[in-house]
C-alpha cells in the first residue's frame, strides 16, 4: 500500500492545483481566453505569411532568391501553425474538463499541461508576428558556376573528349577548335566538356554555353551571356555597347570559359564584350563549327576535327538505339541491321535517327523494306530522313558564298556512293558546265577549282582521299545534295542518278524530254539503242561501263548537251556519225576507250573545247585535227596510242587556243624540239616517255614549268639530265606563256605524280628531287636501279628533305635496288607505302607494311 502511495506524482498534483487558485499564469482559468486571442492571433500571422509569399513570387520572377531569413521565418510559421492545429483538435475535450466557473478542472493535470502549450503557442505566434515585417524579401542568385548538360549518349567519343580535355588545360592553349561535318557529334563533344568542368568548379569562376547558329546577331550572344552573369534581367533594355560594356566588367575579372557551340563565320569576341583568354586571366574560350574557315579568323591555338565513327562504334551506337529486344526479335534481323547501320557511314546523327525509325521493326520484310529505300534514289523518304538529318546538313550548303559554288558541289552527287573523284577532273566538269571561269591558266579556272574544292573540303561537304588528288562525299552529304537537286524532291525527273546501280542497259524510267543530268557512272550498261528527244538534257555520264556500241539515232536530239564523258569502256571502238549533232558540246571523254579514230561529224562540234583521249590503245591518227577541232582549249594524249611526230607538232602548233596539253613521246628529237616551242611546252602538263632510246634525256624545268605528271615505260636511258638554267626568252604577251614557266628555284613545282617502268640504264632516280612537290612515285621493272635516291647527289640538288610531300611510294621488281633513300622512314605525308620483289633490299624495307601507318 505504501509503495503505491509513492507512485503518486504529488509534485505535480501540487503545482497543478496552485496553478488552478494561485499563478500568475493561471494556465486553466485562462485557457479559453488564450485559444480564442490564439485563434486570432494565428490568422493575422497566417495573412502575414500569405502576403509576404505573394512578395517573394514577385521577386523570384525577377529572377532573384528568397532571402534565407525569410525562408526561416515561412518556416517557423509553419511549424507552429502544425501544432495550432493539433491543439484545436483537444479543444473541445479540455474545455469540457473546466469546472468552479473556469478556476479548476476535473483533471488539473492534464488541463494544466494543455493550457501551458496553448500560451507557450500564443507567445511564439505574437513572437512570429513582431517579426512579420521584411523590408527585403530577397536578393541576386548567385550565377552556377557550370550548368550541367544532359548528353544522350557519348558512344565513340570518350577518346575524343579526352583528347580535346588535355588540350584545353594546357597552358599554351587558350582557344579550341572542334570542326567537322554536321551531325558528327560536336555538340556532344562540347556538351562532355562543359560536364567535365563541374569536376573543376573551384578552378573556373563560370563557365558559359553559348548557342551561335547560322543567323547570329551579336546583341543574342550578348543576351546568352549575360543570361548566364546577371539574373536581375535589368540589362534587356540596354544597347549593344552597353551590353559590351557590362560583359567585359564583369568577365575580365573572373577566370572564365566560354563554349560557342555551332560558329558558321567570324565572331567578333571584342564587340560582344568578351575579354581575350590571356595567360594572365587563365579564360579559356572554345568553339565548334562545321567548317575549317572559320578557325583562321576566330585565332584558334589548336583545331581538332571530329570524325565519323569507326564501323564498331557506329555499329554500337546503332545497337543501343534500336534496343537488343528488336534485333533479337528474329535471327536475322542482327544482319540487316549491320547492313543499315554501314548506309550511315559513322555519322552519329544518322545513326540516331535511323536507330530511332526502326526501334518498332521486329521482321525481316521491314528491315529488307529499309534497305531497299536507303539504297535507292529516294533514299530521302526514309523516316525522319529529311527534317531531321537533311535539314540540318542543308544549313552546311546555305552557307556556301554563292551560287557557282553551290552548283559545283551539287554537281559532286552525280558520282556513285563512295567514289573517289579526281581533282583535276571535276574542275574541267565545272568549267565546261560553266560555273567557274573558263579561264584554264593559272589566275583562272584551274585555281578557282582548287579554291572552291577547298572551301567544300574545308566545310566538310567534301572529303579529302587518302591520296590528296582525289575527294569523294560521305553517303548522307550526297542524299542531301541529291534532295536539293532535285528541288527538294519536287522535281526528281530533272536529274537521274543511277551511278553504280548495275542496270546493264538504259533504264526506261527515264524522262528523256525534260532530264538535265543524266549519271549512269559504272552501271555495266553494255548498249544503247535508245532514241529519244532530249531538250534540256545537259549533262551525260557514262563511264566505267561495258559499253560496246552507241545506236545510230541516240544523239541526234540533245541540242543542249554539254558534258559526254564515255570513258572507261574498253570495248567502245566507235562513235556514231550523228554526235555531229551535239552542237552545244563542249567536254568529250573517250579516255581508256578502243576508239580507233574520231568520226568525220566531229568537225561539226565547234564549241568542243575539252577533248580527252588518255589511254586510248586503239587510236590511230590525229590527222587533221587542228582543222577539225580548232577551238580546243585541252587535248589529252597521255598514254595515248598516238605519239607526237612532226605532223602532229606541226598540227598542234595550229591549235591557236590550246592552253592544256597531255602528250606521248617516243623519239627524243621531238622531245628535244617540242620542249623548245614556248608556247606548246609551257601548256603539257602530262608527259609519256615510252618507247624510247637515248643514251641521254634532257627534261627542261623552265619550259616544262606545268608539268604535273611523268611517265617513263619501256625506255632504254642511260642518263636523264635535269636543266634548270632560266632562259633568255624573247618577247611574247601573257596569252601566250603560263606563268608558271617564270620560275625563281629549280624544279618541277607542279609536277605530281611519276611513273617508271621497264627503264633500263640509270642505276638511281636522284633527278626525282627536282620534283620538290612530289606526291605519288611508282617505280617497277627497271633491272639496273640501285637506289631511288643516292644521298651525294642528292644533297648536291637540295637541302630540303627529299620526298618532304610524298603521299604515295610503290616499288616493284627492283632486282638490283640497295636503297630508297636516306629518310624513308620518316617520310612526314607518307599514307600509303608498298614495296614487293626488291630482294637486294634491308629485309626491313622489303617487308615494309602496305600502309605506313599500320
Amino acid at each position: 500500500m505504501a509503495d503505491w502511495l509513492l507512485l503518486i506524482p504529488w509534485n505535480k498534483i501540487f503545482t497543478a492545483a496552485c496553478g488552478c487558485f494561485f499563478s500568475d499564469r493561471n494556465y486553466i482559468h485562462k485557457m479559453e481566453a488564450n485559444l480564442d486571442d490564439l485563434h486570432t492571433t494565428m490568422e493575422e500571422l497566417k495573412n502575414g505569411r500569405d502576403d509576404l509569399l505573394r512578395r517573394v513570387s514577385i521577386e523570384e520572377d525577377k529572377g532573384l532568391q528568397q532571402l534565407a531569413q525569410v525562408k526561416g521565418w515561412i518556416s517557423r510559421v509553419e511549424i507552429v501553425e502544425s501544432r495550432f492545429k493539433d491543439l484545436l483538435e483537444d479543444k473541445s475535450t479540455e474545455t469540457g474538463r473546466l469546472c468552479l466557473f473556469g478556476f479548476c478542472s476535473e483533471n488539473c493535470i492534464s488541463s494544466y499541461n494543455y493550457g501551458e502549450k496553448v500560451m507557450k503557442n500564443l507567445e511564439e505566434v505574437k513572437e512570429l508576428l513582431s517579426k512579420k515585417h521584411f523590408e527585403v524579401v530577397a536578393h541576386k542568385i548567385p550565377v552556377p558556376k557550370v550548368e550541367e548538360k544532359n548528353i544522350h549518349t557519348t558512344v565513340g567519343l570518350y577518346a575524343m573528349v579526352e583528347m580535346a580535355w588535355k588540350s584545353l588545360m594546357n597552358d599554351e592553349i587558350r582557344t579550341l577548335c572542334l570542326h567537322g561535318m554536321g551531325g558528327v557529334g560536336k555538340t556532344t563533344l562540347l556538351a562532355c566538356i562543359n560536364n567535365k568542368f563541374v569536376e573543376l568548379e573551384s578552378e573556373f569562376d563560370v563557365v558559359i554555353w553559348v548557342v551561335v547558329s547560322k543567323d547570329f546577331q551579336l546583341e543574342g550572344i550578348q543576351d546568352q551571356i549575360l543570361g548566364r552573369l546577371r539574373l536581375d534581367k535589368e540589362w534587356e533594355r540596354e544597347t549593344e555597347n552597353k551590353k559590351a560594356s557590362l560583359i567585359n566588367n564583369n568577365l575580365k575579372r573572373k577566370k572564365f570559359v566560354l563554349l560557342l557551340d555551332d560558329l558558321w563565320s567570324e565572331v567578333d569576341l571584342n564587340k560582344i564584350g568578351v575579354p581575350p583568354p590571356t595567360r594572365e586571366n587563365g579564360a579559356k574560350i572554345v568553339f565548334t563549327k562545321r567548317s575549317k574557315e572559320v578557325s583562321k579568323y576566330m585565332k584558334a591555338d589548336m583545331q581538332i576535327k571530329v570524325s565519323c565513327l569507326s564501323p564498331d562504334e557506329a555499329w554500337e551506337l546503332f545497337r543501343i538505339t534500336v534496343d537488343d529486344v528488336i534485333l533479337s526479335s528474329h535471327e536475322d534481323i542482327p544482319a540487316l541491321a549491320r547492313i543499315v547501320a554501314a548506309k550511315c557511314h559513322g555519322l552519329p546523327l544518322a545513326l540516331i535517327v535511323i536507330g530511332e525509325a526502326m526501334a518498332c521493326k521486329e521482321t525481316i520484310q521491314e528491315w529488307h523494306h529499309a534497305i531497299n529505300v536507303l539504297n535507292s534514289p529516294a533514299g530521302h523518304k526514309f523516316p525522319g530522313m529529311e527534317e531531321r538529318i537533311l535539314l540540318v546538313l542543308k544549313f552546311s550548303y546555305d552557307s556556301l558564298k554563292n551560287g557557282e559554288i553551290k552548283l559545283c558541289f551539287l554537281y559532286c552527287s552525280l558520282f556513285p556512293e563512295d567514289f573517289e573523284i579526281e581533282k583535276e577532273k571535276l574542275i574541267e566538269y565545272w568549267i565546261c558546265e560553266g560555273y567557274i571561269n573558263p579561264n584554264r591558266y593559272e589566275d583562272g579556272g584551274t585555281n578557282q577549282g582548287y579554291d572552291i574544292i577547298g572551301l567544300l573540303v574545308r566545310a566538310h561537304l567534301l572529303i579529302e582521299c587518302e591520296l590528296t588528288t582525289k575527294v569523294k562525299m560521305h553517303y548522307v552529304i550526297r542524299e542531301m545534295a541529291l534532295w536539293i537537286n532535285s528541288d527538294f524532291g519536287k522535281q526528281q525527273e530533272t536529274i537521274c542518278v543511277k551511278s553504280g546501280a548495275h542496270v546493264r542497259m538504259i533504264p526506261n524510267d527515264i524522262n528523256w524530254e525534260i532530264v538535265r543530268q543524266v549519271s549512269l557512272i559504272s552501271t555495266q550498261i553494255e548498249k544503247i539503242s535508245c532514241s529519244s528527244k532530249c531538250s534540256n538534257l545537259s549533262t551525260l555520264l557514262l563511264p566505267y561501263n561495258k559499253l560496246v556500241n552507241i545506236s545510230v539515232g541516240f544523239f541526234l536530239f540533245m541540242p543542249k548537251l554539254v558534258v559526254l564523258d564515255l570513258s572507261t569502256n574498253m570495248s567502245l571502238i566507235e562513235l556514231p556519225e550523228e554526235i555531229s549533232n551535239l552542237c552545244s558540246l563542249q567536254y568529250l571523254n573517250l579516255s581508256s576507250t578502243g576508239i580507233k579514230s574520231l568520226p568525220g561529224g566531229m568537225k561539226k562540234l565547234r564549241k568542243l573545247i575539252y577533248l580527252n583521249l588518255e589511254f586510248s590503245y586503239k587510236l590511230e591518227s590525229l590527222v587533221g585535227i587542228s582543222a577539225t577541232l580548232p577551238n580546243l582549249q585541252v587535248l589529252k594524249l597521255f598514254y595515248s596510242n598516238v605519239c607526237v611526230d612532226d605532223i602532229l607538232m606541226e598540227e598542234l602548233q595550229h591549235m591557236d587556243h590550246l592552253k592544256i596539253l597531255t602528250v606521248t613521246i617516243d623519239d627524243a628529237m621531238i622531245l628535244e624540239r617540242i620542249q623548245g616551242i614556248d608556247r606548246l611546252a609551257s601548256s603539257i602538263r602530262g608527259l609519256c616517255l615510252t618507247n624510247m632510246s637515248a643514251p641521254r634525256v634532257v627534261l627542261s624545268t623552265t619550259a616544262l614549268g606545268g608539268l604535273q605528271q611523268l611517265a617513263i615505260l619501256s625506255c632504254n636511258i642511260s642518263e636523264i639530265k635535269m636543266d634548270w638554267k632560266s632562259k633568255e626568252r624573247r618577247e611574247v604577251s601573257p596569252m601566250e606563256i603560263h606563268p608558271s614557266t617564270s620560275t625563281s628555284s629549280p624544279g618541277f613545282k607542279q609536277l605530281s605524280s611519276v611513273n617508271i617502268m621497264k627503264l633500263v640504264g640509270p642505276r638511281d632516280l636522284s633527278w626525282l628531287l627536282f620534283a620538290q612537290n612530289l606526291k605519288s612515285l611508282h617505280v617497277g621493272f627497271s633491272p639496273e636501279i640501285e637506289e631511288i635516291i643516292n644521298k651525294e647527289k642528292g644533297s648536291s640538288i637540295t637541302k630540303e628533305i627529299a620526298f618532304g610531300k610524298l603521299e604515295s611510294l610503290v616499288i616493284y621488281k627492283l632486282p638490283e635496288l640497295k636503297e630508297i633513300c636516306w629518310n624513308y622512314r620518316t617520310l612526314p605525308n607518307s599514307r600509303y607505302f608498298d614495296v614487293k620483289d626488291c630482294p637486294k633490299l634491308p629485309e626491313d624495307i622489303a617487308n615494309f607494311p602496305m600502309h605506313a601507318e599500320e
